[in-house]
């Protein structure tokens, strides 16, 4: 009995690491989150409003990124019939998700600040 439990346990430990490398490779790099939150937080932004709202990321960049994350259906593109072409971004339903994960992650970032500023006094 005690063999089949290590063993479910064993089982349950690999899925979990498997599931948190998966999600690492979806959600890594520098900008992902900042877009992501900038979407959660602005409905629909175009190209050009992403990039200025984004401090730092490139033209390529963002680009790369934006197709990254609608590959993974977590941001939508839509293309406007304007002249010239408009595209928006906005988050996917599932992409909503994670605004809880990414409003925990700034509180962690907020509260390990401080506690190493208070080291640091």
């Amino acid at each position: 009995m005690k063999k089949k439990a290590v063993l479910n346990n064993n089982a349950l430990c690999q899925t979990r690491i498997s599931a948190i490398k998966d999600t690492m490779e979806i959600l890594s790099g520098k900008w992902k989150f900042h877009i992501l939150g900038t979407l959660l937080m602005g409905d629909k932004l175009r190209f050009m409003d992403l990039l200025r709202e984004v401090e730092g990321i490139g033209t390529k960049m963002l680009s790369k990124e934006l197709q990254d994350l609608e590959m993974n259906h977590l941001v939508k593109r839509t293309v406007l019939n304007t002249k010239p072409v408009t595209v928006e971004y906005e988050i996917t339903e599932f992409g909503q998700t994670l605004g809880a994960i990414i409003d925990e992650i700034a509180k962690w970032g907020i509260a390990y600040k401080h506690a190493l500023y208070q080291k640091s006094e």
